[in-house]
């Protein structure tokens, strides 16, 4: 399509991302769709595409387009993501066993493949992306598939018989009972989402809780992965790759990193921050927003905690969005064995206790029907009280689709009851709580006000990792083995 083929209409251009304006507005009566003339691809005359770059409702960015041609009827509309790519790829497993389950809201993107194991059926990624349900999902598969199913039956009778058992299977599929029994109904089903830029979702019908039936997996890219999404130079070459190769070791694909080198230029980062915070500097490197990727700052200092390990605190600040965001990294070694501490909260006095979260430390507070999995909120210093509020605000403005006219009356009026207790619970009325940190890696800590003495109203119990704990970390593939000399040939 040439430069004359595309004209803004009227006074309207594309939104621009300046200070102070974001280029992707919450959705509401002041926000107006951008028109485009385009070429129709149908009868050559221009139509009209309009495009709105918008936010879901405690989501994400996405790109709503539309198309319409006055001369031929055309229509067409699609929905991109207009979020950066995520750091590791997602993968969601679902287990529909009931009419709930089928009418889970899905953010499909276009680069994700979706995949029926009991059935043994997969449909690659896309060109584009979708807003939908589970049921709606399944009726695409259903119409794609029954498509140019007359020319199949009489030239390739096998192919069309094989099509339409699939067809059978998936409208078989959409017949389930209305509620969830002790076992799962005949036609129940596993559908999986893999998403490697981490853009697509699958509604969560327990939020703020777990899911059941719904288990998300958080993975690093391959390398073929990287180079599908445009992240990795195809022709750049796997230099520790082909040394595995050259020493008759089997090389695993994937993007590599040398382990020794990382981790010496771990200690020269811990090195330099430790050097600023013993006079007294912060440092501050450039990076980018991860709300409106505006240029901002991010700080780092050492802070020294009483009676437990020095850490790393970490704040970034957009001055275009107002974004804040903070994070806490633990150093040392790995510890071996983990950490699970309770502590019996009974007065506001509590809540003002210092309490570090590592970044692999599930709590959960039972009072409040609170369970956080490892991971939630990153790293956190902060009080007792502050890590409830940031749930607390985490929680009412992340969690999909908990408003709008897509949410249920019911699970919305229970999501708000539950914020509303976790706001007492920060204010301080109400009492008593148990908080627990599960940290594999006992990298978690819960200040103790009696220190030095043991504190009656804490628990801490120190109990070894399970193989699965250990396979997560990473620390099962760690090999110490002649270290030295590995060291010298790096």
């Amino acid at each position: 399509m040439s430069e004359h083929d595309v004209s803004v209409s009227g006074e309207q251009a594309l939104p621009k991302l300046n200070a102070g304006n974001q280029l992707f507005q919450d959705l509401d009566s002041n926000v107006s769709a951008t028109e485009i003339e385009s070429l129709c691809m149908q009868c050559h005359n221009n139509g009209m595409t309009k495009l709105l770059l918008t936010r879901i409702p405690h989501f994400k960015s996405i790109i709503i387009m539309s198309f319409y041609c006055p001369h031929c009827g055309l229509k067409n509309s699609e929905v991109q993501s207009g979020e950066a790519v995520q750091e590791k790829g997602h993968r969601y497993e679902l287990r529909c066993g009931s009419k709930a389950d089928l009418n889970r809201q899905v953010v499909r993107n276009g680069t994700a493949s979706v995949s029926f194991p009991d059935w043994d059926f997969s449909a690659p990624p896309t060109t584009t992306s979708k807003l939908t349900t589970v049921e709606g999902l399944i009726s695409h598969f259903i119409d794609d598939l029954s498509m140019d199913q007359d020319q199949r039956k009489e030239l390739v009778p096998e192919v069309y018989e094989q099509i339409e058992g699939l067809i059978a299977k998936l409208r078989t599929a959409l017949e389930l009972p209305e509620e969830n029994g002790e076992q799962d109904s005949d036609n129940a089903f596993t559908v999986v989402i893999d998403d490697p830029t981490g853009n697509s979702y699958v509604e969560n019908l327990c939020a703020p809780n777990p899911d059941p039936r719904l288990s998300i997996q958080h993975y690093r890219r391959t390398r073929e992965q990287m180079i599908q999404l445009g992240l990795l130079n195809p022709d750049a070459e796997d230099t520790q790759e082909a040394e595995e190769a050259g020493q008759g070791q089997t090389a695993t694909k994937g993007p590599r990193i040398n382990a020794l080198q990382e981790a010496a230029a771990a200690d020269n980062v811990v090195r330099a921050v430790k050097e600023a915070s013993q006079s007294h500097e912060i440092l501050s490197f450039p990076a980018n927003c991860s709300s409106c990727n505006a240029p901002c700052d991010t700080r780092m200092q050492m802070v020294d905690i009483p009676h437990f390990q020095e850490v790393i605190i970490m704040s970034t600040t957009c001055d275009d969005c107002g974004y804040k965001s903070n994070e806490v990294k633990c150093g040392g070694a790995i510890s071996s064995q983990g950490r699970r501490i309770t502590l019996k909260i009974e007065d506001k006095e509590d809540l003002s206790r210092d309490i570090l979260k590592s970044e692999t430390s599930s709590f959960n507070i039972p009072e409040l029907d609170l369970d956080m999995v490892a991971g939630t909120l990153g790293g956190r210093f902060t009080t007792i009280e502050g890590l409830i509020r940031q749930v607390h605000n985490e929680l009412d403005s992340r969690v999909p689709f908990m408003e709008g006219d897509s949410a249920v009356a019911e699970r919305r009026e229970r999501f708000k009851r539950f914020l509303s207790r976790l706001e007492d619970a920060a204010e301080g009325r109400l009492f008593p709580l148990n908080i627990t940190l599960d940290d594999p890696m006992a990298h978690s800590y819960i200040q103790n006000i009696y220190a030095p003495d043991a504190d009656p109203n804490m628990t801490i119990e120190d109990y070894d990792r399970t193989f699965e704990q250990n396979e997560d970390l990473g620390l099962n593939d760690i090999h110490v083995e002649n270290y030295e000399n590995g060291a010298e040939r790096a």
